[in-house]
């Protein structure tokens, strides 16, 4: 089977795709373009350290070792959990959707819940007994009514949101590695999903979670899912951030009205007045929805490159414009087409040289196919 295709990974394809997904300054973007321009996996290994090179890396890009990768995978296995790849059935398909999906996640529990419909619950950590009563109140009648309840295990409305789900069906979606709990206190809570749900994880085993994975994290929670509804939540917190990646994912936002005294209300408030549905029961949900044209989620966007010939371009056709596409990029996103009609090369060339200058730490890709400087 090609690499690109749909169905099962064999030993070693799984093995270069972890090793790829692992090598440094490859990210999910990255990782898809090189697959899509060299074919498979093995092939965009020994492509990378050149690539990186003529980018303007001045020492060797870290690739992962075939016995770090062999490693991963034992652990994993030892953890009693499992990689799944992009390309694979079980890999859930709204999140396989989105422009930056994980090539390989990690999943405890039972995989045959990415097939049903999910909907995202998550709000503040220091939830309220009000919020932390209706979270886990309409978790459940959700849950009743057919879907499966998916958020990020962290505590307050979170875990609320799994404990109301745990008959009929809950995802939790951790920051860290598949056998790193966090917050501590939810152990329990852990071995309950994963005994009767399932827990994703896209950070390697034993990854102890940082601050930057959060909102990682949050991608894949709003990826899995129909739509998120945001319970509680202070103007700045991560499940803002959820909603935004929800609304750039072309999801649906939902949002519980609260007090305007209480600061953990003032986030879903603000959701409200920038048009995020009204939520006040299960109901408002399930009629949200049937009110809504969903977008078809199981098939990516696909991109100018899409069509771009998977034979390598060669340095001279890149040597004179390799500056000149360096020199467009700035902190702020650009959209790759702009960069393509200003500097006017032919999509082959810009890919490459973008593939250049992300391998050697150049550049930074973004979901809507944009670039800006790391």
């Amino acid at each position: 089977m090609s690499d690109g295709e749909l169905g099962e990974l064999n030993a070693d394809e799984r093995l270069d795709w972890l090793r790829l997904w692992r090598s440094e300054n490859v990210g999910p973007i990255t990782f898809g373009k090189l697959l899509g321009r060299y074919g498979s996996a093995a092939a965009a290994l020994e492509a990378v350290p050149e690539l990186a090179r003529r980018g303007g890396r001045q020492r060797p890009i870290r690739i992962c070792s075939l016995a770090d990768a062999e490693r991963e995978l034992a652990d994993t296995r030892a953890a009693g959990a499992r990689l799944i790849a992009l390309c694979e059935p079980d890999y859930p398909r709204p999140l396989a959707a989105i422009p930056d999906a994980p090539p390989l996640i990690a999943v405890k529990g039972h995989a045959h819940l990415f097939a049903e419909r999910t909907l995202a619950i998550v709000g503040a950590r220091n939830a309220s007994a009000a919020g932390v009563r209706f979270a886990r109140n309409i978790a459940h009648e959700l849950g009743e009514m057919g879907f499966v309840i998916a958020s990020g295990l962290a505590r307050g409305i979170d875990t609320a949101a799994h404990d109301g789900a745990l008959e009929s069906g809950t995802v939790a979606v951790v920051a860290g590695g598949i056998d790193v709990v966090y917050p501590p206190e939810n152990e329990g809570l852990y071995g309950d999903i994963a005994e009767r749900g399932a827990v994703i994880a896209e950070q390697p085993v034993g990854k102890q979670p940082q601050g930057r994975h959060f909102p990682s994290r949050n991608r894949l929670i709003s990826g899995l899912s129909l739509g998120v509804l945001v319970v509680e939540a202070a103007l700045r917190s991560g499940s803002l951030i959820t909603a935004r990646m929800a609304l750039e994912q072309n999801r649906e936002v939902f949002a519980v009205p609260g007090s305007p005294l209480d600061p953990r209300s003032r986030g879903a408030n603000s959701l409200i007045r920038q048009g995020a549905a009204l939520i006040e029961s299960a109901g408002d949900v399930v009629e949200a929805l049937e009110n809504l044209a969903l977008p078809t989620l199981h098939e990516p966007e696909r991109d100018l490159f899409s069509a771009a010939p998977a034979a390598p371009v060669g340095e001279p056709e890149v040597a004179g414009s390799r500056e000149a596409v360096a020199g467009k990029l700035c902190p702020t996103p650009i959209g790759v087409d702009e960069i393509l009609r200003q500097c006017r090369l032919t999509p082959a060339v810009l890919l490459t040289i973008l593939l250049e200058l992300e391998l050697a730490g150049r550049l930074q890709w973004h979901p809507g196919n944009q670039v800006s400087l790391p």
